[in-house]
């Protein structure tokens, strides 16, 4: 039987004594090359300390780095009934050794035990439930898999970095790449376990520490965003992503960057007027509308109960006021607003044609309706009743790439396309 014991940073000294009793039986003990080295002064300790008997030799020592090294002595130590012991770091059977011992050998020939994995120490340490978290490796992987997970903004995230690529450097590059610099909080956490461990806030745009661990791994843990110091100095729009408020169990759920300076653009926004912001979600676009036309009057409209306290907290935030922030559903909710000058419709789901009917009656002459999709069924479904309505319809096809660090440069990812369906009454 091999045993396969997890351990932490704290190595063989931390292991608790189910575990140590199955290292002073070993005659044959593998670890990696970091904890091999204490192995035989920590095996004289023990002898001393009467905790092994004095006439018990030291167990033949194998580094485990190299885990095709490793095979052959431990099929000889199992075919001859040879106590071995292979030490692991946490848990073997999450990114460790066990996965490739499980290849290699019978289930049967094999018992594990884990020690708790970096993870579990990292959240413990900041003391926060981690049921909700996401994680990821870098070790020999390219980069854009973080990239796609920080699109879906994910409440905590954990990332076991490749210090062999840049370790914390390159999350952090990847995480200024995606604009959301301000939405987490950086963390890092080195040698876990051990009793040299530390945890550290990364404060944004400040150095990597010059004596940071290469055993570390870093902790996105998702907060709002500190608000603008002064609104007036932000942008008119193309706000980057990451400076408003979400919801909190829907992530990520709002037009992105690219999409809204496209459709501020096709609404052709007039200097007064009233604009509707059907399913506006954060409220991202409207209020971004306001801040180029402060003469308009914005209603909007989600059906997503705490919508209104969110769009009204952006709101704040971007220095702007709407005419009115109402929660419910189209089309019943527009019989309360007034007619409108120009409408985004960027919900709707399977009332979509119901909502664009109601918007087609109330639009006022010369009034502009756009509406952004993500299915040529959802175009089929709409575009004829813009025609049949009389209005001037245009379509076009949008896809932004944003540049993703790679070790050895950088490659475009692609955000979702997005149709964009505009009709214009006479």
């Amino acid at each position: 039987m091999l045993e396969v014991v997890g351990t932490d940073a704290g190595g063989v000294a931390a292991l608790p004594a189910p575990s140590l009793a199955l290292v002073r039986a070993a005659q044959l003990l593998l670890a990696p090359q970091r904890l091999l080295a204490e192995l035989g002064p920590w095996w004289q300790e023990e002898q001393g300390a009467g905790r092994i008997p004095a006439g018990n030799p030291c167990p033949q020592l194998l580094a485990s780095d190299r885990p095709e090294q490793i095979f052959g002595p431990l099929e000889q130590a199992l075919a001859t009934g040879r106590p071995a012991v292979l030490l692991a770091s946490g848990d073997p059977l999450w990114f460790g050794i066990g996965r490739l011992l499980l290849q290699r050998f019978p289930a049967a020939q094999l018992r594990f035990h884990p020690a708790p994995c970096s993870l579990q120490l990292a959240f413990a340490r900041l003391g926060r439930p981690w049921q909700d978290a996401s994680w990821i490796s870098l070790h020999g992987r390219d980069p854009e898999p973080l990239a796609a997970a920080l699109r879906k903004r994910p409440p905590a995230l954990a990332v076991l970095t490749d210090p062999g690529r840049g370790g914390a450097e390159e999350v952090r590059r990847i995480l200024a790449a995606s604009g959301l610099e301000a939405a987490y909080a950086f963390w890092l956490c080195e040698r876990l376990g051990h009793p040299a461990e530390r945890m550290q806030r990364l404060v944004p745009g400040a150095p990597l520490p010059p004596d940071l661990d290469p055993l570390h791994l870093v902790l996105l843990i998702a907060e709002p965003p500190a608000p603008p110091a002064d609104p007036a100095a932000l942008p008119l729009f193309g706000l980057e992503d990451g400076l408003f408020l979400q919801h909190d169990d829907r992530p990520g759920l709002m037009t992105k960057r690219e999409v809204r300076i496209q459709l501020l653009a096709d609404l052709e926004l007039p200097e007064c007027g009233v604009i509707w912001d059907i399913g506006a979600g954060v409220g991202s676009v409207g209020l971004e509308a306001l801040r180029l036309r402060p003469g308009l009057a914005l209603w909007a409209l989600e059906a997503r109960g705490g919508s209104a306290a969110l769009i009204a907290a952006n709101a704040e935030r971007l220095g702007v006021r709407p005419a009115g922030i109402h929660e419910g559903r189209a089309p019943e909710a527009l019989a309360e607003l007034p007619d409108p000058d120009r409408v985004l419709i960027g919900g709707g789901g399977r009332e979509r044609a119901a909502v664009l009917a109601a918007v087609l009656q109330r639009l006022r002459p010369s009034g502009v309706v756009v509406i952004p999709l993500a299915t040529l069924e959802a175009l089929a479904e709409l575009r004829p009743l813009l025609e049949q309505a009389g209005c001037q319809v245009a379509l076009a096809q949008h896809q932004a790439w944003r540049g993703a660090p790679l070790a050895d440069g950088t490659r475009l990812a692609p955000l979702n396309p997005v149709l964009v369906l505009t009709g214009r009454l006479p």
